[in-house]
């Protein structure tokens, strides 16, 4: 079992949480809205959906089943061929989707700090790798509680000073935004 089964449920959770909200969910998300459509919001509802169905039906078979990870799973059932190809999509996506999330935080911190791109994304990835193979999943997952927790904060400070700061009142900022 991940970290000796020692990670209270909530931590995972809010681990799952900051892993589908990153820095690239503020700074993309809303000018995508504004530019276009609430579709991104949209797939969001989906969520607490899929999180259901995992909890209802996956959860249950890996732990009757006695299986660590679909991987695991993919080469009892079909070889190894299955868990090698699922497992190299799975990567190339990360990398793909990790090297997305470094690029806008590093141009976020380059116009606050005016440090060059490259070296922020360097410096970033190197942080996170060392923090990852010292503390294993543990750290990775309390990382994940402490980065939700600061976006979650952030975003609800944001949203109440937007509300408290429009000049025609929160009444009509919210009469706003739903037209």
């Amino acid at each position: 079992m991940a970290a000796g089964g020692t990670l209270p449920g909530w931590a995972v959770g809010f681990s799952i949480f900051g892993t589908y909200l990153s820095s690239n969910t503020f700074i993309g998300v809303p000018g995508k809205v504004y530019d276009g459509n609430w579709n991104g919001f949209v797939f969001s509802l989906s969520l607490p959906l899929a999180a259901w169905v995992a909890v209802k039906w996956f959860v249950p078979f890996y732990r009757r089943t006695g299986e660590i990870s679909a991987y695991h799973h993919l080469e009892k059932r079909f070889g190894p061929w299955a868990r090698t190809y699922a497992l190299g999509c799975y990567l190339l996506t990360q990398l793909a989707r990790v090297g997305t999330i470094l690029f806008g935080v590093s141009l976020g911190l380059s116009a606050l700090t005016g440090w060059s791109v490259p070296v922020i994304i360097v410096a970033g990835g190197i942080a996170v790798t060392v923090y990852t193979l010292v503390g294993g999943i543990a750290a990775v997952i309390w990382t994940d509680v402490i980065q939700s927790l600061v976006l979650l904060v952030g975003a609800l400070v944001i949203a109440g000073l937007l509300l408290a700061n429009h000049p025609l009142g929160p009444g009509e900022a919210l009469h706003l935004a739903a037209n």
